[in-house]
């Protein structure tokens, strides 16, 4: 996994909870069942099966890949809508080109991030490039959907474009985890990734054998995703391996651990920490919007039809 690393986790900042922190208990473990998604890349939804409760203000979250495509294979999205939530990719392998009829975009590939806000609405595409679709090669990321507030849905569109190199990293006290924040903070340290709705997003490197207690909000819930390896979660040590969405309960702590033997694919137990304060509204979710209302859902559709949510650019660069 080539996101952004470092050589010596030792010389970085040293983040832990306290000694007299409670821990998050690990309420669920779940398995996210495999599809596709887009024009036919795979994924894994990583919060199916997972009570809304427990996610808020977190929507989904699909795993893309990991997946050694051929070449003329490699595949994106058609150009679709957004409204009333935020979209984050974060790209471990690969190149993926983001555009929207807004007039964001760019490239990111090998730990950057692109966060779409869709607010009021607009339209987008995600795919490779031509080179990496002529020459094939490895893909591997996460594509992550955050509500937004009623108060914030209307808000115009936003587009951030996160460099790997600008995520904090911070390591536990004896080097064995490394913890890129992308978004959010973790002990006052700040991510770069600006959120209107309060969230953590953690991108963990736990080494074989070693643990990481972390300090967490308690106002946030807790949630970790395994992305690759196996290891074990919380103070009795639940047990997770790849593919695998772990929910916390209560507390002001959360543990991860590796197991002292991985898997002969990764070195590493490679985990998403994520963790976000509720927003307790009503949701309305179909297919690419997310409102409070069906009445707010249908205006989105017919504001989608009229081509009120933007138009798709002449020249696109695809």
């Amino acid at each position: 996994m080539p996101a952004v690393t470092v050589e010596n986790p030792l010389t970085l900042p040293k983040v832990a909870a306290s000694g007299d922190a409670s821990a998050r208990p690990v309420l669920a473990v779940t398995t996210a069942p495999s599809g596709v998604e887009g024009e036919g890349f795979p994924v894994r939804r990583a919060f199916a099966g997972i009570n809304y409760k427990y996610l808020d203000p977190f929507i989904m979250m699909d795993q893309m890949g990991e997946v050694e495509y051929a070449a003329g294979e490699p595949k994106g999205t058609p150009w679709h809508p957004h409204r009333g939530f935020e979209t984050v990719t974060y790209l471990i392998d690969g190149t993926f080109v983001h555009q929207d009829s807004n007039g964001g975009g760019g490239t990111i590939q090998n730990g950057d991030t692109q966060w779409m806000t869709a607010g009021s609405g607009l339209l987008h595409i995600e795919a490779p490039p031509e080179s990496l679709v002529m020459s094939g090669g490895l893909f591997h990321g996460l594509q992550l959907w955050v509500n937004l507030p009623k108060a914030d849905k209307m808000m115009d569109p936003r587009y951030q474009d996160i460099r790997g190199g600008q995520v904090q990293l911070l390591a536990s006290p004896d080097g064995g985890a490394l913890l890129r924040v992308i978004a959010g903070e973790l002990d006052g340290h700040q991510g770069p990734g600006v959120t209107h709705t309060p969230i953590t997003m953690i991108h963990a490197t736990v080494r074989p054998g070693a643990e990481v207690t972390l300090p967490w909000r308690e106002d946030f819930n807790g949630l970790a995703y395994v992305l690759a390896g196996r290891g074990t979660v919380g103070a009795e040590r639940r047990p997770v391996h790849m593919g695998q969405t772990a929910v916390f309960g209560a507390g002001s702590s959360l543990t991860v651990r590796a197991d002292d033997k991985q898997d002969g694919n990764t070195p590493d137990l490679e985990v998403v920490l994520l963790g976000g304060r509720p927003i307790r509204e009503p949701m309305a979710h179909y297919g690419p919007f997310v409102m409070n209302s069906q009445a707010e859902l249908k205006q989105a559709f017919e504001d989608f039809q009229a081509g009120r949510l933007g138009t798709v650019p002449a020249v696109h660069g695809m």
